[in-house]
């Protein structure tokens, strides 16, 4: 006879393929017997009108293909390993149905994007494929991203994406021809026009003008970049201890703290461009810096601004890493669609959903919901914990 004198425990991970499933809607069909009137309920709405998908799968295929990069033929090919026959051409059209039943969605979160004080500006380029030549052309994904948390706003974030053919200035300025505020973006000429009209107060970024040092201290190791450097980076320090904080405080301790090391930085810089040569990379980083010092000092004027323009250059990362992926976009129209999705995907994710989650929660509800109440799927508005 045994008795237990203790037990050991073995934990270890395992990982099962993911499991599809066919949902059945069995409606019967009643007769009656007096009057011989037929009823029957009526089909529950559907993502796509008479199509065969869910909102757990068009969510799946959406996230799978613009945050996991993974392109719509390797999706084919993997669905087929678990024996799902799913050609490009069907996922492809899911897609694009998707894009347009959750385009009024994006268009909404577009709208919030642009009414707060400041906006955050930046551009990517994209290749699209060139119909006739035989080649791509340089085509452009914007962001346009507003997040008034850093000065204490209670206002949800939001990222507006935009798909162009090129990189005119026209496409900015026709998107923020309403905007009035701050615009925190780097030095495109493409800009100055939204500047010159007075509506549009310009904020630059000091991560930017840092890069170009940053470049030249890797290259060189010259002391006196690093010295440029090491004299910038207090300003890095302030900022991430006012973050947060209501504009007034930022502003006050910006003008206490933060202005006589500017003033400094920038007599040191004067005094260095006359003693190096005019040619040099350092110089050059130096007259950037020194024709965008209006710009770069907006922050010792308004409490709203920002230092940096980092919160945008972190929403192009997922669109680079798509873009070493999928290669190119294979026309205007999927390049918008895409833009679509990546609307809804990163406001999403900064408003604290799981991408696939919101995804399935919108489009599970948006083809029956009316358009006049369509601010209530916005991500700040339907949470996670509901759907």
């Amino acid at each position: 006879m045994l008795r237990k004198v203790g037990e050991d425990v073995t934990e270890i991970l395992e990982y099962r393929p993911g499991r599809f499933e066919v949902v059945r809607h069995v409606r019967p069909a009643f007769s009656c017997r007096t009057c011989e009137a037929m009823t029957q309920a009526p089909m529950p709405s559907l993502p796509i009108e008479r199509g065969r998908p869910g909102p757990g799968l068009l969510a799946h295929v959406l996230v799978s293909k613009y945050c996991d990069h993974l392109p719509l033929y390797r999706q084919s090919e993997i669905y087929a390993r678990d024996g799902l026959d799913l050609p490009r051409g069907l996922l492809a059209g899911w897609v694009g149905r998707s894009a347009a039943l959750a385009e009024p969605m994006a268009a909404f979160i577009g709208r919030h994007a642009l009414a707060g004080p400041r906006v955050h500006a930046d551009d990517t380029p994209m290749p699209m494929l060139s119909p006739g030549r035989g080649r791509t052309q340089a085509a452009r994904f914007w962001a346009y991203l507003r997040d008034d948390r850093p000065f204490g706003g209670r206002d949800p974030p939001a990222v507006l994406y935009e798909f162009t053919p090129d990189r005119k200035g026209e496409h900015p300025q026709r998107r923020l021809s309403d905007f009035k505020g701050i615009l925190q973006a780097d030095a495109y000429a493409g800009f100055n026009a939204l500047y010159e009209s007075g509506r549009i107060v310009e904020a630059a970024c000091w991560t930017h003008a840092r890069r170009y040092f940053h470049d030249e201290l890797l290259a060189n190791g010259s002391p006196l970049v690093r010295e440029a450097i090491e004299r910038m980076q207090p300003l890095f320090t302030i900022e991430a201890e006012i973050h947060g904080q209501p504009p007034e405080a930022r502003l006050a301790a910006r003008q206490a703290r933060s202005a006589p090391i500017m003033a400094d930085l920038h007599t040191w810089l004067e005094a260095m461009l006359r003693r190096i040569s005019g040619k040099s990379d350092l110089a050059k980083a130096i007259r950037y810096t020194l024709a965008q010092w209006g710009a770069l000092t907006t922050v010792l004027r308004d409490g709203r601004a920002c230092l940096h323009n980092n919160a945008a250059e972190r929403r192009m990362r997922p669109l680079a890493l798509g873009r070493k992926n999928c290669l190119f976009a294979g026309s205007p129209e999927g390049g918008r669609r895409a833009a679509i999705i990546y609307t809804l995907v990163g406001t999403a994710e900064m408003n604290g959903w799981d991408p696939q989650a919101y995804l399935r929660a919108l489009l599970d509800r948006i083809a029956d919901h009316p358009i006049n109440r369509i601010g209530d799927l916005a991500p700040w508005n339907l949470r996670p914990d509901a759907a």
